[in-house]
């Protein structure tokens, strides 16, 4: 979009041409703070960039020709998902992750991402008459160390939540055995384990679904606010590597990502319904996912038997075969589930 499309005042649009940002898309993947350091315009006339750059942002979502574009659109429309383990959270989903593609699942500390991953990861073994994929994992930490403890928890309690399996069934799986994990405490040794070691465990059919938890760690902390060109540059080709993958191998991605806080809580297409935060990386990361999910915590307190657990939700942000829907939800001892009314 050009900017004389935009409402605003032309000194304002010819800082931002002075400041060579060539497109809203640029302008929404910089702070605030560094707008103004790069435009030299006041801290209101940044609000009112913002304000429109948002704004025509959601009068043109790029997800639709993206995905036509990568020729990924079919993947979601082929009915082959990777089941998350609930029936009430796979109802939202439609059956689940679908195969091609980036899902993002994003949350502040403590909502319940990384163990929805972890659950992820012992679907994905289950057989597909099962809405497994029959394959392992890859799980790779740019942060925090595995939690190895709760993934044997959460083996234990297999029978309980997948009631839906023969026992038989279950106890037949090695779920450690195929679950490969890698740290990755900078994008240089992210690169090289996405670029040689998880192709080689897709091609040997090792796995079948890749976790990176989390997404924004290693690109908040190794670029300077200064450096978002850069920043930016790196994050299209680490992206570009996971949707190649993903399209090879017809392998689900998620990319478990951290939030930021937001100036207000109007409606935005890319964001959560309702929320004071929002996905980190902005839109340029925005446009490379292709499913938007958000996990929230609430001080609410729901019981089932002799368990407590605080209320979870997880909502659809965006994706191109699912309405903006929610689901209320909560972290047991067998996983995480749909809270139903007798749990409240």
């Amino acid at each position: 979009m050009d900017w004389d499309q935009l409402e605003l005042h032309p000194r304002i649009i010819a800082a931002v041409r002075r400041a060579k940002l060539r497109s809203v898309r640029e302008v929404l993947c910089v702070s605030a703070p560094d707008l103004q350091r790069l435009t030299g315009l006041s801290s209101s006339d940044i609000q009112l960039l913002l304000t429109a750059s948002a704004t025509a942002c959601r009068r043109h979502p790029p997800i639709p020709a993206l995905l036509l574009h990568r020729g990924e659109y079919r993947k979601f429309e082929s009915g082959l998902r990777l089941s998350v383990g609930c029936p009430v959270l796979d109802e939202l989903l439609r059956g689940g992750l679908p195969v091609g593609g980036i899902t993002e699942l994003s949350g502040e500390s403590g909502a319940g991402k990384t163990q929805l991953a972890l659950q992820l990861c012992l679907s994905v073994q289950y057989p597909t008459q099962h809405r497994g994929l029959n394959s392992g994992a890859v799980y790779i930490c740019t942060e925090d160390s595995f939690p190895i403890r709760r993934l044997q928890q959460l083996i234990r309690y297999q029978s309980c939540l997948r009631s839906d399996v023969p026992p038989s069934l279950i106890s037949s799986l090695r779920f450690s055995d195929h679950i490969y994990i890698e740290h990755a405490a900078d994008l240089d040794s992210l690169q090289v384990c996405l670029s040689r070691r998880v192709p080689l465990l897709l091609a040997q059919g090792l796995v079948r679904f890749l976790v990176v938890d989390s997404v924004a760690a290693l690109f908040r902390s190794e670029f300077q606010t200064a450096d978002w060109l850069e920043r930016t540059k790196q994050l299209l080709t680490f992206s570009s590597t996971l949707h190649h993958l993903s399209q090879e191998f017809t392998t689900p991605v998620l990319c478990i990502n951290q939030v930021t806080d937001v100036f207000s809580s109007s409606d935005d297409s890319l964001g959560p319904m309702s929320s004071n935060v929002s996905p980190a990386l902005g839109l340029a990361w925005a446009n490379q996912v292709m499913v938007r999910l958000m996990m929230s915590r609430f001080p609410v307190t729901v019981a089932r038997g002799d368990q407590r657990s605080a209320l979870r939700r997880l909502e659809v942000v965006f994706a191109p075969h699912l309405a903006r829907d929610r689901r209320d939800a909560a972290v047991w001892r067998e996983g995480v589930q749909g809270v139903t009314n007798s749990d409240r």
